[in-house]
């Protein structure tokens, strides 16, 4: 069951999200609107757009969700694996999103007095990229060499 939910809902959102379902959409709509004055704006002609939009997004959130919920724990393992094989990084990072809000809080505080004690070095590492960027730039430029 949960694997053919899985495909299905991976399916379905990758569909969902195209631009052709949302010309479809659009495509619904317009015809619902034409249709409008032939039911003279009736109360059945409106609840038939309100009940055909509920329904849809009432299921499109479960799936949504689902897609959401399997690719942040995939980014969650990758960057897991990336903490564990890099030499010197704190693999006590690994679980941050089971810390408490508190506890998030703390390392977060920890990051930006980090940050303001080699602000220094990090202008530094942006400017030679910068530079570089530029060089390279020029490199691909015609008549540069």
């Amino acid at each position: 069951m949960n694997e053919f939910f899985r495909k299905f809902a991976s399916v379905t959102s990758t569909v969902v999200g195209s631009p052709w379902s949302f010309l479809v959409a659009v495509l619904i709509i317009i015809v619902w609107g034409v249709t409008g004055p032939m039911f003279d704006f009736s109360d059945t002609w409106q609840l038939i757009i309100n009940t055909g939009t509920t329904i849809v997004t009432f299921l499109m959130v479960f799936l949504i969700q689902n897609t959401q919920n399997r690719d942040a724990k995939a980014i969650h393992l990758k960057l897991d694996e990336l903490l564990r094989a890099m030499k010197g990084a704190r693999t006590a990072l690994v679980d941050l999103e089971d810390m408490s809000d508190e506890e998030l809080e703390k390392l977060q505080k920890e990051f930006v007095r980090l940050r303001k004690e080699h602000g220094a070095d990090l202008e530094e590492a942006v400017e030679d990229v910068e530079e570089e960027l530029e060089e390279r730039k020029s490199e691909k430029q015609p008549g540069s060499r």
